[in-house]
């Protein structure tokens, strides 16, 4: 869940919903600065589905008992998240091999690269069990990429580790629109045609919902994104009620365009 502060109040925004627009961008990015990419449906799938782990909590969000609000998807306990992240490959699988090879590396790519886990011997263990079980799954449906005629030219470490820069670029890209943007913003080691970039992205007149891009990464001269959240305007310390109010609050429909910087 992305807590995203407004002046009806704080505004939630499920971590599925924030998948679907990096899918949003993935289907729209490129150009001759950055390139294409493929398998295109498949990266922009697991793109769109890089959170699908995230479904089952986000109908019942447990309590932050430190703010009253539900947790954001930065503090939700070690435990919990291990739960969300083992669960999301099994619920990738159906939409085929490549898209959950694309899920279950970005959630491997969080605990490596985010290691506030390692101050907790238990934490520690539970991450490093996870990751084991991961990694042995990741090696598994690469070979059997590898080993299927249309599939193995995108199955190479080449391939696969620029895909999964990419997902990891839209997803931080679509956190930050989603959280809203109050300030300029960079995003760095951002995959382009024939090696690597830094995108800056720059609210004009601090309004989160239109942003500069420089250099302009997309196909379009312009990119229109539409999502939605609920808004909580009270907190709680009562987990059943918190859930009440939220399945109960208002929707609101958020609208941030794109353009070149």
């Amino acid at each position: 869940m992305i807590h995203r502060e407004e002046p009806a109040g704080l505004t939630v925004i499920t971590q599925p919903a924030h998948a679907w627009i990096s899918g949003c961008l993935a289907r729209v990015w490129g150009n001759e600065q950055f390139g294409s990419f493929a398998p295109t449906e498949e990266v922009c799938l697991g793109a769109e589905q890089h959170d699908i782990g995230w479904l089952w909590w986000e109908g019942v969000p447990t309590l932050n008992a430190n703010t009253g609000y539900p947790y954001n998807f930065m503090e939700v306990p070690t435990e919990e998240h291990v739960n969300i992240w083992s669960n999301a490959k099994q619920l990738a699988l159906p939409f085929g091999r490549y898209v959950a090879l694309l899920v279950s590396l970005h959630g491997t790519g969080l605990f490596e690269r985010y290691r506030g886990w390692q101050n907790s011997a238990e934490s520690s263990q539970m991450v490093r069990e996870f990751l084991g079980h991961e990694y042995a799954f990741q090696e598994k449906l690469t070979v059997s990429l590898q080993n299927d005629s249309h599939y193995a030219q995108y199955a190479t470490q080449e391939v696969i580790a620029r895909n999964r820069s990419l997902v990891a670029t839209w997803d931080s890209l679509s956190l930050a629109l989603c959280m809203g943007m109050h300030r300029q913003q960079q995003f760095s080691r951002v995959p382009t045609a024939s090696g690597e970039t830094t995108l800056t992205l720059t609210p004009v007149d601090n309004d989160p919902t239109q942003i500069k891009v420089a250099p302009w990464s997309f196909q379009h001269k312009e990119v229109t994104l539409v999502f939605e959240g609920k808004i909580l305007q009270e907190t709680f310390t009562n987990e059943t009620a918190m859930r009440a109010a939220l399945a109960s609050a208002d929707c609101t429909t958020i609208t941030t365009v794109l353009s070149p910087g």
